[in-house]
């Protein structure tokens, strides 16, 4: 079994800061790819940032500048600093993790559950 879980979530006024964190656990042999997607109501799911163990992380440019993502490889760990919130940035916010399960020879796409940030006066 493999898990995702998001935490950090919250409301925030504009101009505000977040960081949320995502853990990876269970039968993990190795990550080649994290990231935080998130979709806004009426929306369809959107990349926000993307890293790889050795590549240069990829921003949407809606958000480059603002927010950064960082990985905890030893933890299984991403997290995304989120900096001079707007309240389009209300969206539910998905860790996504490419990874090899335990004794597998193929990887797979895993998501988090979502959680919520909510940016407004």
């Amino acid at each position: 079994q493999v898990q995702l879980v998001e935490s950090g979530g919250g409301l925030v006024q504009p101009g505000g800061s977040l960081r949320l964190s995502c853990a990876a656990s269970g039968s993990i042999d190795s990550i080649y790819a994290m990231g935080w997607y998130r979709q806004a109501p009426g929306k369809q799911r959107e990349l926000v940032a993307r890293t790889t163990s050795s590549g240069s992380p990829n921003y949407a440019d809606s958000v480059k500048a603002r927010f950064t993502i960082s990985r905890n490889n030893a933890k299984n760990m991403v997290y995304l600093q989120m900096n001079s919130l707007k309240p389009e940035d209300t969206a539910v916010y998905y860790c996504y993790a490419l990874l090899r399960r335990l004794g597998s020879l193929s990887t797979g796409d895993y998501w988090g559950q979502g959680t919520q940030v909510t940016v407004s006066s």
